[in-house]
């Protein structure tokens, strides 16, 4: 059964990852426990990733025991396109849409994970765009930072419209392990330092190959 963790549904819910621990820990969803050595793993199945995309849609306002309820309707009933209960008055809670942006997150997700490998000849094993030397992180820092799409795929031709895309969904799915290094896009030297000059570049002179 494939599995998925906690901050990799923040990535496919848009919830934040906080949110998704606190919806396990309150026991709304039940993670499957798998165990690799000592450490010990919670994964998440498509069915919570449906009801934590229902929690990022706005369910988490409601009382916890009403969600309870709607968490409860889900287990019992995975194919049901709504869901009443009663909160004073009758509630209906419609669950297609929900599954139907997890469905298109999952085909994103699985789309995303093709285009990437890590090896340890390439980069150092930092995850980069296939055929290319483009990390994928650096693609997603660039778009967090203001740049547009057109702006990186002239700085960087081996890349394609889809891979800038999805580099955020990757990046947020599988965020850098450690302490963050230093980026050559980032221009500040830190205290105490003073940089020796300043340049502008264009992004086609910062060209990437394969």
């Amino acid at each position: 059964m494939t599995g998925y963790t906690p901050t990799q549904a923040a990535a496919l819910t848009g919830l934040p990852l906080a949110a998704v621990h606190k919806a396990i820990d309150s026991r709304l969803i039940l993670p499957i426990a798998t165990r690799s050595g000592t450490a010990v793993r919670r994964l998440l199945t498509r069915e919570h990733l449906i009801f934590l995309q229902l929690e990022a849609s706005g369910l988490r306002l409601l009382p916890r025991r009403t969600r309870q309820e709607i968490a409860e309707e889900l287990r019992q009933s995975p194919g049901a396109d709504r869901i009443t209960v009663r909160e004073g008055t009758a509630l209906r809670i419609e669950v297609r849409p929900a599954r139907r942006h997890v469905a298109n997150q999952l085909k994103n997700f699985a789309r995303i994970g093709s285009m990437v490998v890590s090896n340890p000849d390439i980069m150092r094993g930092t995850p980069v765009f296939k055929g290319t030397r483009v990390p994928v992180q650096l693609v997603a820092d660039m778009l967090n930072q203001g740049a547009v799409a057109g702006e990186i795929l002239e700085g960087y031709p081996t890349l394609s419209p889809e891979m800038v895309a999805m580099a955020p969904l990757y990046a947020r799915a599988f965020p850098r392990r450690g302490r963050p290094g230093r980026h050559p896009w980032q221009t500040n030297p830190g205290p105490g330092k003073r940089p020796r000059g300043r340049g502008v570049f264009k992004l086609s002179s910062l060209r990437t190959h394969a």
